[in-house]
């Protein structure tokens, strides 16, 4: 009876990869590797969240993964556990902050209570509730408000720097009294709060803290310039010294705008005090 031959597979069997080209091999023994990387360094993080189940007083986030404490409670060592409020503090109702809040009146001390505000005499609670301030009419000083003494001749400032006080009109501050001001004959008093407290009248001017009056020569007017002689010559005229005197314009000039100067008319120039002809 004829028997096949039997064809004896060779052992071990070659492996897959003797067919593969080294570069590739290379390849495919780093990718295998990074995966086995990748699932190393993941597993610990599996494991943490395994092994921190959600405590109580606790609910699943309305977002992202993992859990957070309900509104009334705060994490400590990974439990929840209330928030206690302090006396003369109401609960906040918020998942955020200490989770209380003082009542008004009250400020916090130590993040852990709530103590009074004192307020001085002469003080009020301020809208915040947490601190005081001083009436109109006191000063703080220190932790207390202290009652501003007016001169004569004086009323309380709303400024909320400098001086408490300001002197009436006609008085100026020297140290803690209010003077009157000396205002020379012919002169007001001004509303200025630096410099001159006071101004001459129209028709004078200011000269060794006296108001003397303005000698207005022929020819010429008043002028209220805050500088300057206190007049100007008419048109046609030009001042030298104390007097106007008439201008003499020369042949093919005219006076200019301001009418105390002459200038040459157009195609002329001004030489040795005429006008010529332009070449």
């Amino acid at each position: 009876m004829d028997r096949k031959p039997q064809i004896k597979e060779a052992w071990p069997p070659q492996s897959v990869t003797a067919h593969i080209p080294a570069d590739t091999s290379t390849f495919m023994a780093l990718f295998i590797g990074s995966i086995i990387a990748v699932l190393l360094f993941a597993l610990p993080v599996f494991a943490q969240t395994a092994s921190q189940p959600m405590p109580e007083n606790a609910s699943a986030k309305s977002y992202g993964d993992g859990w957070e404490c309900n509104i009334g409670f705060r994490i400590n060592e990974g439990a929840c556990v209330a928030v206690i409020v302090p006396q003369n503090a109401y609960d906040t109702n918020r998942s955020y902050g200490a989770g209380w809040e003082c009542l008004r009146g009250f400020h916090k001390t130590d993040e852990t209570a709530c103590v009074a505000v004192e307020v001085p005499e002469g003080g009020y609670l301020d809208p915040s509730g947490e601190r005081w301030r001083c009436l109109r009419g006191f000063i703080k000083v220190d932790d207390s408000c202290q009652e501003i003494v007016l001169p004569a001749n004086a009323y309380l400032a709303d400024a909320s720097y400098g001086s408490t006080w300001t002197c009436e009109r006609g008085f100026e501050a020297t140290g803690d009294l209010c003077t009157a001001i000396a205002v020379p004959a012919n002169a007001y008093l001004n509303g200025s709060g630096y410099g001159q407290p006071w101004t001459c009248e129209r028709g004078f001017f200011e000269q060794d803290d006296l108001c003397k009056a303005v000698v207005i020569p022929a020819n010429a007017y008043f002028d209220d310039a805050t500088y300057g002689t206190g007049w100007k010559c008419e048109r046609g005229y030009a001042a030298s010294g104390e007097t106007c005197e008439l201008i003499d314009v020369p042949e093919h000039a005219h006076l200019d705008r301001s009418g105390n100067r002459w200038e040459c008319n157009r195609n002329f120039q001004q030489s040795k005090g005429l006008c010529v002809l332009k070449n």
